[in-house]
């Protein structure tokens, strides 16, 4: 989106909500953890007053910048004559904000939560979020029971049944592989003892519910995928974050241990561009939660002024 504004504060309010907007949706809906936090001058938008990012860890730990969020001030405004009539009746330029996420945040769930199996798809964006599949379909009244399942949890969930031809094992494997997070298993046996089979996508693990209680354990389940699926993330993230407070330490990190390297700054863009030759990492952001890990610049050794997540990145 793109936004005109009458004062700096109005804008930079939308720049912030906007960020938010977005860690938002991809922590409580994609289940991708983040850091937030703004650019440094050099990787800033060209031309903007400050550029707000997430981050987020892949598997591979490079990081991917997730989404960004841009306060352009005015000075675009004044280089093109884009003003409006103020409250004293005198033209006046605009501020300005930019602000976007784009498809490579498709390319952030599959690598933060895919699997040698395909897709890991979290709850909340997947299209299908079950999948029944019939056992012995052929036989009577096993279709009908699958069915009879889809319209009890198809007022609530995004369901279909899988009454292909191909075999359970095939059907199995192609809902790993398009990472729909519940399958639910209806057979002979289970239709006589009424129960079904609830298969959990992140995890493979089954669970076997009453088919009186199939909606709200569905539900359940959901969520408890959405809940695990975030902390395994996290985890993943936490533990591939490290602390480095000198140059050898920083190289030595970086060359072994990849992930994200947390590192004290002088706010010069010297030391920025000798991180990224020396070391081979760039800036991902300077985070709004600071922490004072030494007093001087994991760099050039002067006093520091801002601690820096640092690391390789798409």
């Amino acid at each position: 989106g793109h936004t005109f504004h009458a004062t700096a504060e109005e804008a930079k309010e939308r720049t912030e909500q906007m960020l938010n907007v977005y860690a938002d949706f991809c922590e409580n809906v994609l289940a991708i953890p983040l850091v937030k936090g703004k650019k440094t001058d050099k990787e800033k938008f060209a031309g903007a007053e400050a550029t707000y990012t997430i981050e987020a860890l892949m598997h591979d730990c490079k990081a991917l910048q997730s989404g960004t969020s841009h306060n352009f001030g005015n000075g675009f405004a004044k280089a093109f004559g884009i003003e409006y009539t103020n409250k004293e009746n005198k033209l006046s330029p605009v501020y300005e904000t930019s602000w976007g996420m784009s498809t490579r945040i498709i390319g952030a769930i599959i690598m933060v939560h895919g699997d040698d199996s395909g897709l890991v798809l979290p709850p909340r964006i997947a299209p299908v979020q079950t999948m029944i599949i019939p056992i012995q379909q052929k036989k009577d009244g096993v279709l009908d029971k699958a069915f009879e399942i889809r319209d009890t949890l198809k007022s609530n969930f995004s369901v279909k049944v899988d009454d292909s031809d191909k075999s359970p094992g095939w059907k199995f494997s192609e809902s790993e592989m398009r990472g729909i997070p519940v399958r639910v298993e209806i057979g002979p046996r289970d239709i006589a003892e009424n129960q079904a089979v609830l298969v959990r996508r992140d995890t493979h693990e089954k669970i076997t519910v009453s088919l009186d209680e199939i909606a709200a354990k569905v539900g359940e389940l959901l969520e408890t995928i959405h809940h695990d699926m975030f902390e395994r993330a996290k985890a993943h993230r936490d533990s591939h974050t490290y602390v480095a407070t000198t140059l050898d330490e920083m190289k030595e990190i970086a060359e072994n241990k990849p992930g994200f390297i947390k590192a004290m700054w002088c706010g010069n863009q010297e030391c920025e561009d000798k991180l990224k030759e020396v070391v081979g990492v760039t800036s991902r952001c300077i985070p709004f939660n600071q922490e004072h890990l030494a007093d001087t610049c994991v760099c050039c050794g002067k006093p520091a002024t801002k601690m820096v997540y640092w690391g390789k990145a798409y």
